[in-house]
């Protein structure tokens, strides 16, 4: 049996090996928390043994950054440091590497004025273009990998007597750690969901229609649309896992063709805070009716970011017979809870989901039909009442998901 610390030294390898995939000679961001430095000084290490020339770890603290919302002035809201933008630039100009050890407080920013976490969002969203773009078509490695914080695990296991061994453990769970070899059970992983998105590549469908309680949308997919894995490519044929864990196959809309109601099955974690019980309205593509139980005015203040933020970015398929789903942890983290559940994205598109997209430029991608946005937040509709299905250019109906499964 593996020891705790055998555990993390193999989380730590395969997120520098596997998730990021560090290059020989390459240069290494890491974005992370203070509640991670353990952790991200074994990342250093193996990244440093994989051939890294230069690692940077740029570390914030959550309750500096609790303390900059509540008594900084309005005015630090409509601004974004330019020193974090040049150095996201230099990553970007020396073909480096992201990489984002989360470590995520769910309530970190609640009681947070709305209008002051949206202003944030847009400073961030507009300075950060050219970043964005750059991740957003894979033109350079990133991923993204979580471990436990005292408060995060408080929150996802209030009962446990150990919150933060329970929380490790489950994690560990989730990116295949502790049942042998990890690279190889990540290959084969991977191999699968590849399967399937191939599957969906060959049957073309031109709409899909969701349908479950409180949900009856039907999306369009644009022409050209690709069906894609967790695993990507930058343009030197590098792979890479984006998101550790991964459960996903996904694809764009097309960005005026949705149309229905659609609810949500778990709670969307934004800003450090939570919007729970709501559901949308789309017509001619656009959201023009969104309520919520909980969280309504940051769902609103969300939803206005910009012209794209109120239309769709991302369509993901997740059985709820995999891993994460089948443990019944609800984890408070888009990256884990987006993994357990069928689920939609307001806002931006991925480039690399549409024949060509990886080359044109952003003010292009909305010829072929799809959404730009300073914004891209995922949110969880899936459960085990869901039906899909796919809908071909001549109208034919064919199952896609069934009671929230896959049905072929």
């Amino acid at each position: 049996m593996m020891s705790f610390q055998d555990k993390l030294a193999q989380y730590a390898e395969l997120t520098v090996r596997v998730g990021v995939n560090v290059q020989p000679g390459q240069e290494l961001l890491i974005a992370t928390t203070t509640d991670t430095v353990e952790f991200t000084r074994l990342v250093v290490e193996k990244a440093y043994e994989a051939g890294a020339k230069q690692v940077h770890v740029a570390f914030t603290d959550p309750s500096v950054i609790r303390t900059h919302y509540e008594l900084a002035p309005d005015a630090a809201f409509h601004e974004f440091p330019d020193w974090v933008v040049k150095q996201r630039d230099a990553i970007i100009d020396h073909k480096g590497a992201f990489l984002w050890i989360d470590a995520e407080d769910p309530d970190l920013l609640t009681g947070i004025p709305a209008k002051r976490l949206s202003d944030a969002q847009k400073s961030a969203g507009k300075a950060l273009e050219r970043y964005r773009q750059a991740v957003g078509s894979d033109k350079i490695a990133w991923s993204i990998v979580a471990i436990p914080s005292e408060k995060w695990a408080q929150k996802v296991f209030p009962d446990e007597e150990d919150q933060m061994a329970a929380l490790w453990q489950a994690i560990f769970q989730t990116v295949r750690i502790g049942d042998g070899d990890a690279v190889a059970l990540w290959q084969e992983h991977i191999a699968n969901l590849e399967r399937r998105a191939a599957a969906l590549n060959e049957r073309r469908y031109r709409k899909l229609h969701y349908r479950a309680p409180g949900t009856d949308l039907t999306i369009g997919l644009p022409d050209g649309h690709i069906w894609m894995s967790g695993a990507s490519r930058t343009p030197d044929h590098v792979p890479f896992i984006a998101n550790m864990p991964t459960e996903e196959v996904y694809t764009v809309p097309a960005k005026l063709e949705v149309e229905g109601t659609v609810r949500n099955t778990k709670p969307l974690v934004y800003q450090g805070n939570i919007i729970d019980g709501f559901t949308l309205r789309f017509e001619n593509g656009r959201i023009t009716k969104a309520q919520a139980e909980i969280g309504q005015e940051l769902l609103d203040e969300l939803l206005s970011a910009d012209e794209g933020a109120a239309y769709l970015g991302e369509v993901a398929l997740v059985p709820v017979e995999s891993p994460i789903s089948a443990s019944g942890i609800l984890f408070y983290n888009t990256l884990f809870d987006e993994n357990a559940s069928n689920h939609l994205a307001i806002g931006d598109s991925y480039p690399t989901c549409l024949e060509g997209g990886k080359d044109l430029e952003r003010d292009q991608l909305k010829d072929y039909g799809l959404n730009t946005s300073i914004v891209h937040e995922d949110f969880m509709i899936g459960s085990s009442e869901m039906d899909i299905d796919g809908i071909t250019e001549d109208g034919k109906t064919e199952a896609i998901f069934r009671k929230g499964n896959w049905a072929f």
